[in-house]
């Protein structure tokens, strides 16, 4: 899962950067109104956190730009403003949500999480399964059959992202923009481990085997 984050203080990118990067998301980070609106057009997310007060084009102005031109990645806007109006105006504008500074990161993890799933990628359900291999969201495990299955953030954003696009051929490339972030060299072999790693808990030891290589392609999970 991939998440912009549009915010100037640099504490408070920072600080939202480093959770969602350890609970598995790849994230981007721009700190104007003009960069978050080239960003959200030309890149697919799966949602966006939006500061009000950014400097040239504000927030609110950005995520309206980007509704008109029929973007509709989950925004939630994070403003130090508190007034009903400010999020009444916030909602109206086209943001999914609205939080207020200061915050939780566990309540915007939470948030994060429940306007992805709202937005329909895949089922829209908390659960995601192929075959007898099934993943909880909220409880954020895997299970083959009735075996728990341990994965570390990374193989989980992994393993969720091959789920949501069962039997479809998702290259390397794709792969990397999901779940790491653009500053990755395309040549290393980081998806390549990755994909071992999560091959050899969920398929090793168990029939059929779910993840392929499509040679010369890229990689795809599918029950048979």
């Amino acid at each position: 899962m991939r998440v912009l984050i549009v915010e100037d203080d640099e504490k408070i990118a920072s600080f939202v950067q480093k959770g969602l990067s350890q609970s598995g998301y790849a994230v981007d980070v721009v700190r104007t109104g003009e960069d978050g609106y080239s960003f959200l057009r030309q890149t697919d997310y799966d949602a966006a956190v939006v500061d009000i007060m950014l400097p040239g084009m504000d927030g609110l102005t950005m995520v309206q730009r980007i509704r008109d031109e029929g973007v509709q990645t989950p925004i939630i806007i994070l403003s130090a403003k508190r007034s009903v109006e400010d999020r009444v105006k916030g909602i109206q504008t086209g943001s999914d949500d609205y939080m207020t500074k200061p915050f939780s990161f566990a309540e915007l993890l939470a948030r994060l999480q429940a306007l992805i799933r709202r937005a329909g990628m895949g089922t829209g359900s908390t659960k995601l399964q192929v075959g007898d291999l099934t993943l909880d969201l909220l409880k954020h495990e895997a299970r083959r059959g009735e075996t728990v299955i341990e994965l570390q953030p990374r193989e989980f954003s992994l393993l969720e992202y091959m789920m949501r696009n069962a039997s479809t051929v998702l290259s390397k490339t794709m792969i990397m923009e999901h779940v790491w972030n653009y500053d990755f060299d395309p040549q290393t072999n980081v998806v390549d481990v990755l994909v071992w790693r999560l091959r050899k808990k969920i398929d090793e030891g168990y029939e059929p085997k779910m993840v392929h290589t499509v040679r010369g392609v890229g990689y795809v999970l599918k029950d048979s």
